[in-house]
């Protein structure tokens, strides 16, 4: 097991224009260091090391809550449709990350930290066909912290499912289960 190039990105929590069409163009074919340090130039180099050797390749994003995880995971999936001239390049983040409100809504929740962080992790896995291009995506969630449905420490809420179904409680289509509203002064629901 070999490790490659480590990136340490910090999220300014503003946009930036860094990370446009022109940035991408701009790294790719790129070698490792004739560039500044970016996310683009971690994806260049796994992106070239597939096609040249004929191997799959992994980029692991890790931080702590509100690093910028998704986003980078995001950019990253724009650089390789950007660059392998994807048929499926018209929003291919969009597509593999389609999902989020859902995978949000049920393992997301409020903590200390962040009023949206994310309590699992996610493993997207971006298939290439023989040319390199995108043909497909798949993403897995893992390490659901179960924990959080019976008990969450102060200051922090369950998962956003559970206000989502309660704040429509008194829709006809929600009827059968029988919810309740909920209450601020409510243990359950704070």
């Amino acid at each position: 097991l070999a490790v490659g190039i480590i990136l340490v990105a910090i999220n300014p929590y503003k946009q930036l224009p860094i990370y446009g069409d022109a940035i991408i163009h701009a790294y790719s074919g790129q070698n490792m260091g004739d560039m500044d340090p970016h996310i683009f130039a971690v994806a260049e180099e796994a992106y070239k090391q597939m096609a040249r050797n004929n191997k799959n390749q992994s980029i692991i994003v890790s931080g702590e809550s509100g690093a910028g995880k998704t986003v980078s995971a995001r950019y990253t999936m724009r650089y390789f449709a950007t660059v392998s001239k994807s048929s499926s390049n018209a929003h291919v983040e969009d597509k593999v990350l389609a999902s989020n409100p859902i995978t949000e809504a049920v393992g997301n929740a409020k903590t200390t930290r962040n009023d949206n962080s994310s309590r699992f992790g996610k493993y997207t896995e971006i298939s290439f066909d023989q040319s390199y291009q995108i043909i497909g995506a798949n993403m897995r969630t893992y390490l659901l912290e179960k924990s959080r449905v019976v008990f969450q420490s102060e200051n922090e809420r369950n998962y956003h499912i559970f206000y989502q179904l309660c704040a429509s409680a008194m829709q006809p289509e929600y009827e059968h289960l029988k919810l309740g509203r909920s209450q601020e002064n409510n243990p359950l629901f704070t």
